[in-house]
């Protein structure tokens, strides 16, 4: 059996979610953190502790140049992956609140939370996804930019491309950036607004502070023993702070790795390639996948 080894950080040694990170890539800097599917190259690829520090120093950089005042607003609208980290790390590191937002929600549930908790930064999947929500958005003047994660240029619409608020991740972002730093914030200052589903009227945000999900996560290790050996198999939204709290915070205080599925429909197939030790999921998905196997 392989030696499995514990490298908790604690909450009190974190202080922040951002603060956390840091400790996690300067303790672990050549250890894999997480692990995606290329689709161009049909491969996974593995990035490290020390890759994802760097890439959070870019967005931070990045996000820092819109001049935005701490405590304001940044909403993401991705699906599971690095870059979420990456967004979610580097506003937080800012001092700014992060607003999840649901990939498959309306486009009018959407300009209510934005609208409603002055949402000044977007982050979207795609051209389509911006084309999707533009038109419920409109009017919205606490917005001032949009970032577009993965463009086809030549396929974006013209409207997307003329409206000066946004601009692609790939020329937004610098080349390089100064090291993550501690930047010793406050646990207890807000980190995300998060939005119920308003299934009995409109959603309703939930106001988290970095001590929040911090003790959250931390609790949940003294219950169960998470190793650096371990690797987590994500799929449950990140925008539901379950996922969010116990398979993106959780394995970065443990310092486990955390494939992303390539989505629910193939999450069979990922089970098989990726072998996780641990995945959170509700009881209908592990129905689903028990049905699979015994089929």
């Amino acid at each position: 059996m392989a030696l499995m080894t514990e490298d908790i950080i604690s909450a009190e040694r974190a202080g922040t979610l951002d603060g956390l990170m840091l400790q996690r890539v300067r303790r672990t800097p050549e250890a894999m953190a997480y692990r995606s599917y290329d689709a161009a190259t049909r491969h996974w690829r593995d990035t490290s502790w020390g890759e994802v520090g760097e890439q959070v120093a870019r967005w931070a950089a990045a996000l820092a140049g819109e001049d935005l005042a701490p405590g304001e607003r940044v909403a993401v609208h991705l699906r599971n992956s690095k870059e979420w980290v990456f967004y979610d790390q580097a506003a937080l590191s800012n001092g700014l609140v992060v607003v999840p937002l649901y990939t498959d929600d309306r486009p009018d549930n959407i300009a209510y939370i934005m609208e409603n908790s002055a949402v000044r930064v977007l982050l979207v999947q795609d051209a389509a996804a911006w084309k999707r929500l533009a038109p419920a958005l409109a009017g919205q003047e606490d917005l001032q930019r949009v970032l577009i994660l993965n463009p086809a240029k030549g396929d974006a619409p013209a409207h997307v491309l003329a409206d000066e608020r946004v601009a692609f991740v790939s020329d937004w972002l610098p080349d390089r950036a100064e090291p993550m730093q501690d930047r010793k914030g406050d646990p207890h200052a807000l980190a995300s607004i998060v939005y119920t589903s308003g299934t009995t009227g409109r959603p309703k945000g939930v106001m988290l502070t970095h001590h929040n999900m911090l003790s959250i996560a931390h609790s949940a290790l003294t219950m169960i023993d998470v190793y650096q050996e371990d690797l987590f198999l994500s799929f449950l939204p990140l925008s539901h702070t379950l996922e969010r709290t116990a398979g993106y915070y959780l394995p970065v205080m443990s310092g486990s790795g955390v494939a992303y599925a390539r989505s629910i429909m193939q999450l069979a197939d990922d089970l098989q390639h990726i072998q996780p030790t641990v995945m959170i999921a509700v009881p209908r998905i592990f129905e689903r996948v028990f049905g699979r196997i015994q089929g």
